[in-house]
């Protein structure tokens, strides 16, 4: 699966940090209306229900103090190794580091695990989620070429080492 990420590794902070829980299924009419907002070719509404309560899979969501969800995370992790395959954020939410906090939450997670490294695939043109993503210290590990359908475009493949505790 792609990573698709629509955040910035800069803007204005947040007064607090968003809460980053556990995605529940009355998240995921909201989940759908960001992934609709924010990609070109998005999952299904279905795709998503059936990643809840899923324990191979790590289905994040980042919320405002009163509970409302303006970003998610999916990840999986097999064996040693992690993969990222979406990572949103509500388009009114954009800049306030909330795909950042996403981010160091699953990288948090997946170090706790003992992952020795967590991939992912991101947009060629997508300047805003590669600066995201080098800030937490990924770096190109390769491409995929004509990855993406809508529009029609390469995959970078993505990796962040992580160093034995």
């Amino acid at each position: 699966m792609a990573l698709r990420e629509t955040e910035t590794s800069s803007g204005p902070a947040e007064a607090s940090p968003p809460v980053i829980r556990p995605a529940a299924a009355g998240d995921l009419d909201r989940i759908h209306e960001i992934e609709l907002a924010s990609f070109s070719d998005p999952w299904a509404r279905q795709a998503f229900a059936r990643l809840i309560g899923d324990r191979r899979v790590q289905f994040t969501v980042a919320c405002l103090p009163d509970g409302r969800v303006i970003g998610y995370l999916v990840a999986w992790f097999v064996m040693d190794e992690g993969e990222i395959a979406n990572l949103a954020v509500a388009p009114e939410a954009r800049g306030r580091h909330v795909g950042g906090a996403l981010l160091d939450d699953t990288v948090r997670r997946a170090r706790a695990r003992g992952t020795s490294a967590v991939y992912l695939e991101v947009r060629d043109s997508n300047d805003r989620a590669r600066a995201l993503y080098a800030s937490r210290g990924f770096t190109e590990v390769g491409r995929r070429r004509r990855y993406y359908r809508r529009p029609v475009e390469d995959a970078l493949v993505l990796r962040l080492v992580l160093p034995e505790p």
